[in-house]
């Protein structure tokens, strides 16, 4: 028979942070009713040793090299057996079993295709985890929504407009839930985006087939956020970058295209010039290669 929901987590030398998120799901998640799949990027830490020691009932994938968030999940999917499926960063934290609230929203709309729960910081203050439609448009109003987070003040009283469940353009891809015959029709991530965007394509997708994405703050969970990127922060933002000129490419007009070639060069010339930074240098050079 097949599991209820498959639980897709993609690690990449995760072991400071793997072992919380997995004692987590072990603690609230119902084993009989979902399987959980970890998807390793070639990590050199040993976490996937770990999961294999301390975690026997966790399938895990091991992939020779580092192919990224979208192609980590779509190897998972490919022996997932769940009706729906929940992609699960490792490092988030599970507070409550939230899936049977994911799984009636789902059944009572038919019209929703893809879910996001609350997130939370780890000292429980709200966090953004949705997004405006990715455009110019889109740019101006995401970046004064995230303006918000850094005043605990603003931040309160963003979070009173997200109190109830509601339609948005956007869920991260933190705690992404998604019916599995949706996900597999669309042909899962689109692989040429390696980090970031990858979930906002996913999001566009689902809505052009008629799908709803909607965010529930009836469930939380914590969020660490940013933990792994951390570590590679300039290479990470080059590739932030480059995965923005693909949505671009992939999905918005060329008047567009063009205007954010013409920030991205106006942004990172100055800079380059300024720090003489090596990562300005290549984004740089990125707006004017990138095909």
């Amino acid at each position: 028979m097949n599991k209820k929901i498959s639980i897709i987590l993609v690690n990449y030398n995760g072991s400071d942070i793997l072992p919380t998120c997995l004692d987590s799901l072990n603690k609230f998640i119902n084993k009989d009713k979902c399987e959980i799949i970890i998807v390793d990027n070639a990590s050199e830490d040993l976490s996937p040793e770990f999961v294999e020691e301390n975690f026997p009932h966790i399938q895990l994938i091991r992939l020779p090299t580092n192919l990224g968030f979208g192609s980590g999940n779509n190897a998972g999917t490919k022996i997932a057996k769940g009706e729906f499926l929940f992609f699960l960063n490792t490092d988030t934290i599970i507070t409550s079993n939230i899936l049977p609230h994911l799984i009636n929203l789902m059944e009572r709309n038919p019209e929703v295709g893809i879910i996001g729960p609350k997130l939370l910081f780890p000292n429980g203050n709200f966090q953004i985890s949705i997004s405006p439609q990715i455009s110019i448009q889109g740019e101006i109003e995401a970046k004064k929504l995230h303006s918000y987070a850094q005043s605990q003040t603003q931040l309160n009283i963003l979070e009173q407009d997200f109190q109830h469940n509601q339609e948005v353009d956007i869920v991260v891809g933190a705690a992404l839930f998604i019916r599995a015959d949706l996900f597999n029709s669309l042909g899962g991530f689109d692989e040429n985006f390696f980090m970031y965007f990858e979930e906002s394509d996913l999001c566009k997708r689902a809505k052009e087939q008629g799908y709803k994405v909607l965010y529930t703050p009836e469930v939380s969970l914590i969020h660490v956020r940013g933990h792994s990127v951390s570590k590679v922060a300039n290479k990470m933002a080059v590739e932030y970058r480059r995965s923005q000129l693909y949505y671009y490419k992939k999905h918005r007009p060329l008047w567009e295209r063009l205007m954010l070639r013409i920030y991205l060069f106006s942004k990172f010339i100055y800079e380059f010039v300024t720090t003489s930074n090596l990562y300005s240098w290549k984004i740089i050079k990125l707006v004017f290669v990138y095909k």
